[in-house]
């Protein structure tokens, strides 16, 4: 069975960064899309970025030139950059898995929490 693992994620100052770790077991992520969501309190999950297996990138234009995702295959890792962050990225992050970039995955992580102060 798939797993995805969340890492990375805390407390920063606006303006700062943070890189948030997605470790796969079960399946390689450059054979799956990964994205990443994220959910704050009391609003809809919204969709951030999502790597297809080809390479492929989409980002939400609300962290579009801020957040940036890459793929290491060799550690079966994706990571999502997250420079200059702002309070209304306060948000717990999931990463997910499905073999395109897809708004409900079929493989989830269980999150992290990233709470950015102003």
């Amino acid at each position: 069975e798939a797993q995805l693992d969340e890492s990375g994620g805390g407390l920063v100052q606006a303006g700062g960064s943070l890189r948030l770790s997605c470790t796969a077991s079960g399946l390689a992520v450059d054979a799956y899309a990964i994205g990443w969501f994220r959910q704050a309190p009391g609003k809809e999950r919204e969709g951030v970025s999502c790597i297809e297996s080809d390479g492929g990138i989409g980002t939400a234009d609300s962290v579009k030139g801020r957040f940036t995702v890459t793929r290491e295959s060799a550690k079966n890792t994706v990571y999502l950059q997250m420079n200059d962050l702002k309070p209304d990225d306060t948000a717990v992050y999931y990463c997910a898995a499905d073999r395109r970039c897809v708004n409900d995955p079929r493989y989830w992580g269980r999150g992290t929490q990233v709470t950015v102060s102003s």
